[in-house]
C-alpha cells in the first residue's frame, strides 16, 4: 500500500506513512508511558551517628623504641552504614544536630512489613495491588525510582496465554527485584484482556434479556492460573526478604565480634606497631561488613566507637603523633567541605542530593580533628548540606505544581477530543479533516508531561475512550461506503495495467515521463478495500522497479568509456584526498563544489564500481566539509547536494531522487498542515487554565516547525535544480 492509501483508513492515530497498511488508532502501547508514572524519588529519613570523642593523650608514652614512635596512627571514624531507602510520602530534609558530634547521617530506617500469609489465592479484583503491597519495602535509589516506567508495550500484543507464559519465565529469575516492571505489566495487561471479556459477557447477558443484578461471570482458567502464578511471586519475594534479614543479623554478629576483638587489643603484650597494624586491620574488616538491622545500628555505633577510644587511650598515642594525625582529619574534612559546597551549582539537583549522601559518609568515617575547628568545620558542612536539602525538597514541590498544570492542558485536550468525537460528520473531506485535527491532538498528548498520579490513569482512559469512540465511528463509516473503495481498485488496476505495458520501452526518456505521470495519477487515488491494498500496491510497484532498474541496467553497459571514466575519477579522488584547506572558507567552498562539479561531468562508470566510488568520494568530500567554519545547516545542504549528485549518475538513482522528492512534498504539506493547526491550537489554548504556559510550549513548536519547511524547501531546491542541469 503506497502512503496515499492511509488517508481514508480507520487508522490515522499515529500519521504512519508506510506499506503495508498497519493500523494506526491510539492504543496502549503508543500511550503506554501515561500508564507508568513513576513515583517521585523521597528523601532519605536521616538519624545520627557519633563521632569518636577527639581524645588528646597529654602524656608521653615511655618505653616505646624509635619505631614505636614513628608510625602515624590513623584515628578511626566509625563507618556509617547507609540502608537503602523506603519510599515515604514527603521529602525529609537532613536536619542538623544541635551538637556537632556528625554531619547528618543519611541513614534510613528500614521498615520491611512482613508480608502476610493468606491461605486462599487472592482474587482478579486484587491482582492489579498485590505486586504494590509486596514491593513497599524494597530499597530503591531516587533516581532509580523516579526514572522507572513500567514496560506496559513489551506485553500489549500478547494474549493470555503468551503473558501467562511470560509471567512463568520471568519466575525462573532468582533476581526478584529485576522482574517487578515486567510483573506488573503482565498484570496490567492481562486485567485489560480479562474485563473486556467479562464485559462482553455482560452484554451477551444483557442482550438476551437477563436481569444485571443476576449476571454471574464465567470461570475463567486463565484468571485461576494468573491468581496461583503471582500467590508464587508473593511467596517468593517474603523468602527474598527474609534472606536479606537473615544476612543484616549475621553481619551484625560479624561486627560485635570485631568490638570484641578491639577490646582484646587492650590486654595485647606485643608492640605498638603490631598493635596498631591488627587494629588497622579489624577497621578494614569492619569496613567490608554489609549492612545490619536498622533497629541495632545506634546501639552497635555506640558500642564501637566507645572500645574505638578506650584503644586509643591504651596505647597513649603521644602529643606529636595525635596532632599529626589530626591535622590530616582536618585537612579531609576541609576538602569534603569544598566538595560540598561545589554542588551548590550543580544544575541537577537530584545528582547533587545524591553525591551529598557520599560525602556524609566519607564524614563518617574520617577520625577527630582539632578541637578549635571542630565546631567550625561541622557549622561549614551543615550550612551546605541545609541548603542541597533544601533544594531537592523546593526541586519536588515544583514537580508537583508542573503535574498540576499538566492535568489542566490534558483535560482542555480531552474536552477538544470529546467534541469532535460526537459532531456528526457526513463525508471523507470532513473525516480526514476531523482526523488530522484528533492526531495533533494526540501529538500535543504527547508532549505533556505527567498529571499527578492518582489522577494520571483516570485523565489517559478518558483521552483514550474519546480517540476510540471518534475511530469507531469512522470505521463504521468507511465500511458503509465499500462501493467508492471498489471504484478506486478499478482505477488502480487500470494503472498496474498501463505501467506493465510500458515496462519493456527502451524509449528512456519518454517511458521514464509517462512512469512519472502514472505515479502522479496514483497517489491522486483514494483508500481501496484494506485486503486488496498490499496486492495492488506490490504490483503497481513491481512495474515500476523494473523499467528503472531495465534503464539503469541499459545505460551501465557502455563499459569503454565508463572504464576511462572509472580511471578519471580515481584520479581525481586521490587529488581530492591529497588537497587540504588553505584557511579561506570562501575559497576552500569553491574548491571542493569544483571538485563535485568536476566528478558530475566526468560521466558514468561501470556498474559494479559505481557505489563504491561515489561512496568514497562523497566521504572524502564530507570530511572536507565538516572541517570547514561554516555553520551546520549549510555544511549539512552541502552534503546533501553531494548525495543527491551522486544519485543523478545512474537511472536507479535519478529515480531513487523522484521518489525522495516525492517524499519530501508529502512531508512538506503534512508539516505545512502541522503549522496551520499549532495556529489553531494557540487560539483554543487561549480560553485555557494556564494559558500562558501553553502558548508559549505552542508557539515554540510553531518555530521550530517553519524552520524546518525552510529547510526541507532548500533540499527540494536542490533536486530541482540538479534534475533541471540534466
Amino acid at each position: 500500500m503506497e502512503p496515499k492509501d492511509l488517508k481514508n483508513s480507520d487508522v490515522e492515530l499515529t500519521g504512519a506513512q508506510a506499506e503495508p497498511e498497519t493500523t494506526n488508532d491510539l492504543t496502549v502501547a503508543n500511550l503506554a508511558e501515561e500508564q507508568n508514572e513513576v513515583t517521585e524519588p523521597q528523601e532519605t529519613v536521616t538519624g545520627t551517628v557519633s563521632e569518636p570523642v577527639e581524645t588528646t593523650i597529654q602524656e608521653e608514652v615511655s618505653g616505646v623504641d624509635d619505631s614505636d614512635a614513628q608510625e602515624t596512627v590513623d584515628s578511626t571514624a566509625a563507618e556509617a552504614e547507609v540502608e537503602q531507602p523506603v519510599e515515604t510520602q514527603e521529602p525529609v530534609t537532613a536536619e542538623a544536630q544541635s551538637e556537632p558530634e556528625t554531619p547528618v547521617a543519611e541513614e534510613v530506617v528500614n521498615k520491611e512489613t512482613p508480608a502476610s500469609e493468606h491461605a486462599d489465592i487472592p482474587s482478579i479484583e486484587e491482582l492489579i495491588g498485590i505486586t504494590d503491597d509486596i514491593d513497599a519495602d524494597v530499597h530503591e535509589d531516587d533516581v532509580e525510582e523516579e526514572n522507572k516506567k513500567i514496560k506496559l508495550a513489551d506485553y500489549a500484543n500478547l494474549n493470555e496465554t503468551e503473558l501467562l507464559n511470560s509471567l512463568r519465565e520471568l519466575l525462573k529469575n532468582p533476581d526478584i527485584d529485576a522482574i517487578k516492571d515486567d510483573i506488573d505489566g503482565i498484570k496490567i495487561y492481562f486485567f485489560r484482556i480479562y474485563r473486556a471479556k467479562i464485559e462482553a459477557q455482560k452484554a451477551a447477558f444483557a442482550e438476551a434479556g437477563g436481569d444485571m443484578a443476576e449476571f454471574k461471570a464465567e470461570s475463567d482458567p486463565f484468571e485461576l492460573e494468573l491468581r496461583i502464578l503471582l500467590k508464587q511471586y508473593q511467596d517468593q519475594r517474603n523468602e527474598h526478604n527474609k534472606k536479606i534479614d537473615e544476612i543484616k543479623e549475621i553481619n551484625l554478629q560479624k561486627k560485635y565480634e570485631i568490638i570484641d576483638e578491639i577490646k582484646a587489643l587492650i590486654n595485647n603484650k606485643e608492640s605498638i606497631n603490631r598493635t596498631f597494624h591488627e587494629f588497622r586491620e579489624l577497621q578494614n574488616r569492619w569496613r567490608e561488613i554489609g549492612l545490619v538491622p536498622q533497629a541495632k545500628l545506634k546501639d552497635l555505633w555506640e558500642t564501637y566507637h566507645h572500645h574505638v577510644e578506650n584503644f586509643y587511650d591504651f596505647i597513649k598515642i603521644n602529643k606529636e603523633l595525635r596532632d599529626l594525625d589530626l591535622k590530616k582529619n582536618l585537612e579531609i574534612k576541609m576538602e569534603i567541605c569544598e566538595k560540598t559546597e561545589e554542588l551548590l551549582v550543580e544544575p541537577s539537583i537530584i545528582k547533587a542530593f545524591n553525591i551529598l549522601q557520599k560525602y556524609h559518609e566519607q564524614w563518617r568515617e574520617v577520625g577527630p580533628v582539632p578541637r578549635d575547628k571542630k565546631d567550625e568545620l561541622w557549622e561549614r558542612f551543615k550550612a551546605a548540606t541545609s541548603i542541597i536539602n533544601k533544594k531537592h525538597q523546593d526541586y519536588f514541590e515544583g514537580r508537583k505544581s508542573d503535574q498540576k498544570k499538566n492535568l489542566d492542558a490534558k483535560i482542555a485536550l480531552c474536552e477538544k477530543v470529546e467534541e469532535i468525537a460526537n459532531t456528526p460528520v457526513e463525508n471523507h473531506r470532513e473525516w480526514e479533516e476531523k482526523s488530522k485535527e484528533l492526531i495533533e491532538l494526540q501529538k500535543i498528548w504527547r508532549t505533556i508531561g505527567f498529571a499527578p498520579k492518582k489522577e494520571n490513569n483516570k485523565i489517559y482512559e478518558r483521552f483514550r475512550t474519546a480517540s476510540d469512540s471518534f475511530f469507531d465511528h469512522k470505521r463504521e463509516f468507511y465500511n458503509q461506503n465499500k462501493e467508492e473503495q471498489i471504484n478506486n481498485l478499478q482505477l488502480k488496476t487500470d494503472l498496474c495495467v498501463q505501467a506493465e505495458a510500458l515496462k519493456d520501452s527502451t524509449d528512456w526518456k519518454k517511458t521514464a515521463d509517462e512512469f512519472i505521470n502514472i505515479q502522479k495519477a496514483w497517489k491522486e487515488i483514494g483508500p481501496v478495500p484494506r485486503k486488496y491494498s498490499d496486492v495492488i500496491w506490490k504490483r503497481f510497484r513491481a512495474a515500476c522497479d523494473y523499467f528503472f532498474e531495465s534503464k539503469a541496467k541499459h545505460f551501465s553497459s557502455i563499459d569503454g568509456e565508463q572504464g576511462e571514466n572509472l580511471r578519471k575519477k580515481r584520479e581525481l579522488l586521490e587529488e581530492v584526498k591529497r588537497f587540504s584547506l588553505s584557511g579561506d572558507d570562501s575559497a576552500d567552498l569553491d574548491k571542493l563544489k569544483e571538485f563535485q562539479r568536476t566528478f558530475t561531468e566526468i560521466g558514468h562508470v561501470p556498474f559494479k564500481d559505481k557505489d563504491a566510488i561515489q561512496n568514497e568520494f562523497r566521504d572524502v568530500i564530507n570530511r572536507h566539509f565538516d572541517s570547514l567554519r561554516i555553520d551546520e545547516k549549510r555544511r549539512n545542504l552541502m552534503k546533501f547536494k553531494n548525495k543527491v549528485a551522486g544519485n543523478t549518475s545512474t537511472g536507479k538513482g535519478q529515480n531513487k531522487n523522484r521518489f525522495e522528492r516525492e517524499k519530501y512534498m508529502t512531508k512538506l504539506k503534512q508539516m505545512e498542515s502541522d503549522l496551520a493547526l499549532l495556529d489553531n491550537n494557540i487560539g483554543f489554548f487561549a480560553n485555557t487554565k494556564n494559558a500562558e504556559a501553553l502558548i508559549g510550549d505552542v508557539n515554540q513548536k510553531i518555530a521550530n516547525t517553519k524552520e524546518k519547511i525552510e529547510f526541507l524547501k532548500e533540499k527540494i531546491r536542490i533536486m530541482d535544480a540538479m534534475e533541471d542541469d540534466e
